[in-house]
C-alpha cells in the first residue's frame, strides 16, 4: 500500500512545518503551499494528491472561496477536501461543510482527530 499524499495549504510556514512533519511520522507524504492560489494551480497538474488540508483564513483567497474552485477543476471534483481553522464557533463546521469541504478541523490541530479524518480517505 502507498502512502497517502497530502496536499497542506496554509499561510503560517509554523503551521505548515508542524502538521507536515506530524503527519510524514503517521507515514503521510506531504506537500505543502502557501496560498490557495499556488494550491489551485498546483491541483491543475497531474501531480497526484489523495487529499487537501486548508487553512479556512488566508489573505488573497480564503478556504471558502478556494473549495468551490478546486472541486470545479475536473480531474479533482472528488477529492478529500479538510477545513482547518482556528474559527471553532458555533456554525463554523456547518459553514465549512457548505462551502463544499468533506470534512473539518479546528486549530489547534488535534492529532488524533485528524488522523480519524484522514482516515477516510
Amino acid at each position: 500500500m502507498s502512502k497517502k499524499r497530502l496536499l497542506i495549504v496554509d499561510d503560517d510556514p509554523r503551521n505548515i512545518f508542524a502538521l507536515t512533519h506530524t503527519l510524514r511520522v503517521k507515514s503521510y507524504d506531504c506537500l505543502s503551499c502557501a496560498s490557495a492560489e499556488d494550491a489551485i494551480k498546483l491541483l491543475k497538474t497531474d501531480e497526484n494528491i489523495d487529499a487537501v488540508l486548508l487553512d479556512m483564513m488566508m489573505p488573497e483567497m480564503d478556504g471558502y472561496e478556494a473549495i468551490p474552485l478546486i472541486k470545479a477543476i475536473p480531474s479533482r471534483k472528488s477529492i478529500f477536501v479538510v477545513a482547518v481553522t482556528a474559527q471553532a464557533m458555533t456554525g463554523d463546521k456547518e459553514k465549512c461543510l457548505e462551502a463544499g469541504a468533506d470534512d473539518y478541523i479546528s486549530k489547534p490541530v488535534d492529532v488524533d482527530k485528524l488522523l480519524l479524518v484522514l482516515s477516510k480517505i
